[in-house]
This record gives C-alpha cells, structure tokens and sequence, in this order.
C-alpha cells in the first residue's frame, strides 16, 4: 500500500510550481518521495509522471540513473564507504571491510534489523578528511575502522551521533526532504567547513594575498 497521501500530492505539486518548465523539479519530487516511502515506488513514479505530464518510463529512467534513488526499500540510514582511490589507500577499504562484516551485508544490501543499507560510493569530495564515510548524506571525517563500527554500535543503540562537520545524524528519509527543498531548521547546525578546508585560506590570510578582479 502506498504511503503518498494528500500532503504528498501538495508538496509534489509545489515542488513543480518552484519552476518555469515543471519537470525541473523532478529530482526533487524523487526526493520527496523517498522521504515519504523510504525508496521511489511505482505509485510514487506513476504520480510524478501524471504531474509532470511525463510517462512513468521518463521518470523511472531519472530514478534509475542517479545513485541518489533508491527502487527497492532501505535501511534506516544509508551508509556510504568511499572506494575511490585516495579513500582507498588511507584506510577507506579497511573501513568498507569492517563495517561489510559488522553488518553481515555487502554493497547493496540491507541489514536484517532493516536499521542500515550499505554502499561503496566514488569520490564525496572530501578528500582532505578521508578516508570518508557517509551516513544518510552527512560526512563522517577520518574514518578508522574501530569508529566506524562504533558509530553504527551508537545509531543502533539510539544514541546521538554528531559528525565532526554538519548537523546530527537523524535519518535517511528526513534528510530525503530536505534534498526535496524543505527547510528543516538545522543549516547552521555545527561547522561546515574544518581546519584542513581552510589552510589555503589561512596562509593566504598570513602572507597577505588577495585575489585580483578582472
């Protein structure tokens, strides 16, 4: 049974109205959607595609090229182990194998308590923090195994998780709707950027050089 009600139908419809050309917001609205059910469903597709005037095959086609979107029911929290190569060689590997056998799944699967889905994911970006792990689009810095495990033994446990940059872990779905474009009042929650971010800043700060306008 589909959990799209009324509010969902809204919140899709004022997604679309955020753009010129209403399939714009047909990221957002798969966003949402997996907020609601916790994966894209085809009575979830079946309703963008209505909205958008799309056919259920061009939204599914979206859902099913970005990494993003999920087609199958997940876990709680989605975990993300970088296997790219620099995460790779400073331990992210180590890090994917601890968690892979803390969980007892592999990439791709979720576990039997349905609390967490695993992913090796290429490159977040972070590169000055790795090797990086992701838990529901939250980066969690230095991975070693040990705290990696120790994070999930926490969030499995309903203890609070506070990565060292960003907001406090919550869930994947609730963080779905604010991919979706819905504010959840947590922006300024934690530092957003750590000392190895800002070193280029600070030295230029130091030596006195600024960037020149053209």
């Amino acid at each position: 049974m589909s959990a799209i009600d009324e509010r969902t139908m809204a919140e899709l419809q004022e997604i679309a109205q955020r753009y010129p050309q209403p399939r714009s917001g047909l990221m957002p609205m798969l966003h949402l959607l997996q907020s609601v059910e916790g994966y894209v469903s085809d009575a979830g597709a079946e309703a963008v595609a209505e909205l958008l005037g799309l056919t259920v095959a061009q939204v599914l086609g979206v859902a099913t090229f970005y990494t993003q979107y999920r087609r199958q029911p997940g876990g709680k929290h989605q975990v993300g182990i970088c296997a790219t190569a620099l995460c790779a060689v400073m331990g992210g590997d180590a890090v994917y194998q601890a968690v892979s056998d803390h969980l007892g799944i592999e990439d791709g699967q979720t576990s039997e308590d349905g609390l967490f889905s695993l992913e090796r994911v290429e490159c977040n970006a972070a590169c000055d923090f790795a090797p990086v792990m992701m838990l529901n689009w939250e980066f969690m810095d230095n991975m070693t195994p040990e705290k990696a495990v120790k994070i999930l033994e926490d969030l499995a446990a309903g203890r609070e998780v506070q990565p060292r940059r960003g907001a406090k872990i919550t869930s994947w779905q609730e963080n779905e709707r604010v991919l979706a474009g819905f504010y959840d009042g947590r922006a300024d929650e934690g530092i957003s950027a750590g000392e190895p971010s800002l070193r280029g800043k600070k030295a230029a700060e130091e030596r006195g050089w600024k960037g020149e306008s053209k």
